[in-house]
């Protein structure tokens, strides 16, 4: 078992940044990659971020391009997701998940957290 917990979400004015981070626990030492989603109501989950364990190499969506960087501690067991120019489209709940399984980026994560609230204002 692994347990994931985020936290650092929280409400931010238009234009503005904020940092995610995600602690593993548990099985971690199991964990191939780590990656970051969020959803909002009445909307589809995104995939924001993906962070290899093992190499660091990290893989982002074209969606996500630009605005979004993933970045992590493997001695701390600690995945970060660094935010910037937040829209009030980005408001959603984040979501980190660990992938025990491989594969590059892998087609599922075996493992959520419970999600932080990111509310942007305008």
């Amino acid at each position: 078992q692994v347990q994931l917990v985020e936290s650092g979400g929280g409400l931010v004015q238009a234009g503005g940044s904020l940092r995610l981070s995600c602690a593993a626990s548990g099985r971690a030492f199991s964990i191939n990659t780590m990656a970051w989603f969020r959803h909002a109501p009445g909307k589809e989950r995104d995939f924001l971020a993906a962070f290899a364990w093992r190499d660091g190499k990290t893989f982002y969506p074209d969606s996500a391009k630009g605005r979004f960087t993933i970045s992590g501690d493997k001695a701390r067991n600690m995945v970060y997701l660094q935010m910037t120019r937040l829209q009030p489209e980005d408001t959603a709940v984040y979501y980190c998940a660990a992938d025990l399984e491989g594969g590059w980026p892998p087609p599922r994560y075996d493992y959520w957290g419970q999600g932080t609230q990111v509310t942007v204002s305008s």
